[in-house]
């Protein structure tokens, strides 16, 4: 997309990593101060005729092996089947999340309700649009392959494959030399500064819940240790500007804990958001109450070099990847459990981390962080694009 037609915070240095010799063509999009006005915000939607257009354009004017969709823009993967109908080009689908979920509680609707309506009907009649066509698809959790084939039964085991995101090495290898400034804290206030940055949600709300009741029993029993322990929730909203709203702060609130909880619910740009980790004392990773959830967060939590304190459900693949490059603490629940289940081992883990000294790192495996990065994950990825053209 033209990126001034993107809503979002944006990173130009993205682009400038890109090789020089890659063509790059953007698509221009409806303008969003012209569509908001009938209430329609989806880059998806905004973008999908010129796209179409565009697509249509290179395709008919130069030769394609394969067309490649990487995107939580779910709207724009039906174009794979009017690109494989008209000019016999192999598609291969990325879900980096479910598109179609199952119906939440009215009170979990992000958006509102009429919101979620409409994207509950067009997840519903676009997804198998989407899906007829394909060659492949990836996935980054086990889950949701099982989810598809039962939706679409055309669709065979062989024809998925389950790749997680790969570890940005190399951003983090060159984050010095780019000289950011984040202004999330100051990380020379004499304060501890433990950080989250991703996304929230009332999914999040059990895990948020039991580690600040940990945090408030831990504070009443030693008090001094907590005074300067700072805890900053960063991109909580994939909304912008007034509609960004804070989901945090009110469990803090509940919880007795709200002085040490600062909520910027507003998403920085990404070099920013490695920034704030690098500059943290201690991550947290809060995780979902979807036993199929697993975060992007997770590799660049590692890359930090920070002391780790996760809080995921047993089910998730973060834990057994945490534990194998012993990379951080993680505590587990299942879908049963109270948060008061879970205060012994919280305890336990927050007593750890208090107790770390500034600029403390985990002794991480990064032997066997390896199957993780970015580089042996783009390896994987064109072994399959080779293996998709050969049976194409």
């Amino acid at each position: 997309m033209q990126p001034d037609q993107v809503e979002h915070s944006r990173d130009d240095r993205l682009s400038q990593l890109l090789p020089d010799d890659l063509p790059v063509t953007y698509s221009p999009a409806l303008p969003l101060q012209v569509t908001r006005k009938f209430g329609l915000g989806n880059l998806g939607l905004r973008c999908l005729p010129a796209l179409a257009r565009l697509g249509d354009r290179l395709l008919a004017s130069q030769r394609f092996d394969l067309v490649f969709f990487s995107s939580t823009i779910f709207p724009v993967m039906i174009l794979g089947d009017r690109w494989q109908r008209r000019f016999r080009v192999p598609y291969i689908l990325d879900f980096q999340d479910p598109w179609r979920v199952e119906a939440a509680p009215t009170h979990q609707r992000p958006g509102g309700r009429l919101r979620y309506a409409v994207d509950k009907f067009l997840a519903k009649n676009l997804e198998p649009r989407a899906v007829k066509r394909v060659s492949h698809i990836i996935s980054v959790s086990p889950v949701y392959p099982a989810q598809l084939q039962k939706r679409y039964p055309w669709l065979q085991p062989e024809q998925f494959t389950v790749l997680p995101f790969g570890a940005p090495e190399q951003d983090f290898a060159q984050l010095p030399a780019l000289g950011i400034q984040q202004s999330i804290f100051d990380s020379n206030d004499g304060n501890r500064h433990w950080v989250y940055v991703g996304r929230g949600g009332s999914d999040m709300t059990f895990a948020l819940r039991s580690l600040f009741l940990a945090i408030r029993t831990g504070r009443d029993r030693q008090p001094q240790l907590w005074n300067t322990v700072r805890l900053h929730f960063v991109g909580t909203s994939y909304a912008t500007g007034t509609r960004a709203s804070k989901t945090v702060e009110a469990i803090a609130q509940e919880c007795g804990i709200a002085d040490l909880v600062t909520e910027h619910s507003h998403r920085i740009p990404y070099f920013e958001a490695q920034q704030v980790l690098r500059d943290s004392d201690a991550i947290l990773l809060v995780g979902s109450e979807d036993p199929a959830y697993t975060a992007s967060k997770l590799y660049p939590g590692i890359l930090a070099k920070k002391p780790i304190l996760a809080i995921f459900h047993q089910q998730s693949s973060v834990v057994s990847i945490l534990r194998e490059c012993n990379a951080g603490q993680v505590i587990t629940f299942q879908t049963s459990d109270a948060p008061a289940d879970l205060q012994p081992a919280l305890t336990a883990s927050l007593n750890e981390l208090i107790q770390h000294e500034k600029g403390f790192q985990p002794n991480t495996n990064w032997s066997a962080f390896q199957p993780y990065t970015a580089r042996e994950m783009t390896r994987r990825m064109c072994e399959l694009f080779d293996r998709c053209l050969r049976e194409s």
